[in-house]
């Protein structure tokens, strides 16, 4: 199927709804608000949808369907109870290329119902090609609860902008980043801004250097698993960006929020996996950088948490190119914390230490110059990351160390979903127990007393 979401001018459109039951009351409600010129024809109206024709002028003919119904029709809505007489309209529909729907049966449809959000100006159509309307329906509800109950009054504002950009500004292209810029900052914060506010951020953009604004690098700490633990200055960046550059571990669903003219590179790395060596990220970066325009460099967790963040820095700077960073939530934390699983707690641990297990060289090995002396005398948590694939090692170093074996470890595995798998030990059986279990890289080691420290993810 190929079923394209067109938004269509029906203000005084001639619509025929063919049927007076519950499933044409439903449709001629969606259609109300659309300005259409509807006419219902049945041999039996209900009460309620002869009661809303009467509020609403309606025309309502209580007789069966004539092809003659079809003059001069813009669209036409086969909702009778008889299925026959369905598929009969949908036919003298296609024969006079007249958009069609037929009540319950996909294949006599030219066009498709959407489930629809409507806020004034605001229209959101979904769709599941008739697979199933229900999931279509549980989508709608969501994007409404996002939805500001001002919205009406979000878009009349941002509306008002344009004569005064197209005004003021004269860069095509400035004009439409502070365009964008404002409705990304309306949305954000549910609110119009004020008139002393719009007047700041159009004098940003009327200054000559004002496209330097959208200019550089970004390096973007995407947060640590599901897509929305990434911060608003994260996201508006993401939504900003004319290319944008990401790693292995990124929620896919972060890149819907890019435009639509937004160059999107993969640049994966993960341990014994590598799309792209690092020195070649950083010439991409570079190349991509000159071309003009926002480049966002979007990391996993945070950039400056063993994400190389400063080596692709200092490599931009290097070559005179603006860049910038945007802190990210680190899975150090966040990945046992949402195993429910605190890296302090002011009774069991008042520090924690974060060590990777991967050498610098990228060759997998454990990196050598972990100090498991000192690592072993501290009171405080040990969370490492990379370190997965040398579990036994590391474990085994830290008890040759001194470190008590009956000390509690915990291997946490994170979705994009929020959900987690976990196994728990000490250090003197954790490695034989995460073997025998499902856990899989990436993982999150955490070894200190706040793994047992009692707490129970709540349900989301």
């Amino acid at each position: 199927m190929g079923y394209f979401p067109f938004f269509m001018e029906l203000e005084g459109e001639k619509g025929l709804v063919a049927g007076g039951g519950k499933i044409a009351l439903h449709k001629v409600r969606k259609l109300l608000p659309y300005g259409a010129r509807l006419v219902v024809v049945a041999p039996e109206v209900s009460a309620e949808l002869e009661q809303l024709a009467l509020e609403n002028d309606i025309c309502v003919i209580k007789r069966k369907f004539e092809p003659s119904d079809l003059a001069d029709t813009g669209f036409v809505i086969a909702a009778s109870d008889n299925t026959a007489v369905n598929a009969e309209i949908s036919r003298l529909c296609r024969e006079k290329r007249i958009p069609v729907n037929a009540a319950d049966c996909l294949e006599e449809c030219s066009f498709l119902f959407p489930a629809l959000v409507k806020e004034g100006k605001l229209s959101v159509g979904i769709s599941t090609e008739g697979a199933s309307p229900g999931a279509a329906a549980a989508v709608r509800s969501r994007l409404a609860s996002l939805i500001p109950a001002n919205m009406d009054e979000i878009l009349d504002y941002l509306s008002g902008l344009r004569p005064l950009a197209k005004e003021y500004i004269k860069d095509d292209k400035k004009r439409a980043a502070f365009l964008k810029d404002m409705a990304d900052i309306c949305m954000d914060r549910n609110a119009v801004m004020s008139e002393q506010e719009t007047r700041i951020k159009l004098k940003e953009y009327i200054k000559e250097d004002a496209q330097k604004v959208l200019e550089g690098v970004l390096l973007v700490g995407a947060g640590c698993g599901s897509y929305d633990l990434i911060t608003l200055k994260g996201l508006r960046a993401v939504r900003q960006a004319k290319v944008l550059v990401y790693d292995d571990l990124i929620d896919q669903r972060l890149l819907a929020h890019a435009s639509e003219s937004c160059e999107t590179i993969y640049v994966g790395k993960r341990s014994g996996r590598h799309s792209m060596k690092q020195e070649q990220i950083n010439e991409l970066l570079i190349k991509k950088a000159q071309e003009g325009g926002l480049v966002v460099r979007l990391k996993g967790g945070d950039p400056f948490v063993f994400g190389r963040g400063m080596e692709e820095l200092t490599a931009l700077k290097k070559e005179g190119i603006p860049a910038d960073y945007i802190p990210g939530v680190t899975s150090c934390i966040a990945v046992p914390g949402e195993a429910g699983i605190p890296v302090t707690h002011r009774e069991l641990s008042r520090s924690f230490h974060v060590i990777t297990g991967h050498t610098a060289s990228g060759s997998g090995a454990l990196a050598d110059n972990i100090d498991f002396e000192t690592l072993a005398k501290l009171e405080g948590t040990l969370v490492f990351l990379m370190g997965f694939s040398h579990l036994r090692e590391i474990t085994g170093e830290l008890v040759r160390a001194g470190k008590d074996a009956a000390t509690p470890v915990a291997v946490v595995h994170g979705r994009f979903d929020k959900s987690s798998d976990i196994v728990k030990g000490t250090l003197a059986d954790i490695a034989a127990k995460a073997a025998e279990s499902a856990i899989e890289a990436p993982a999150v080691i955490v070894v200190g007393a706040v793994v047992e420290a009692g707490l129970e993810k709540s349900e989301q």
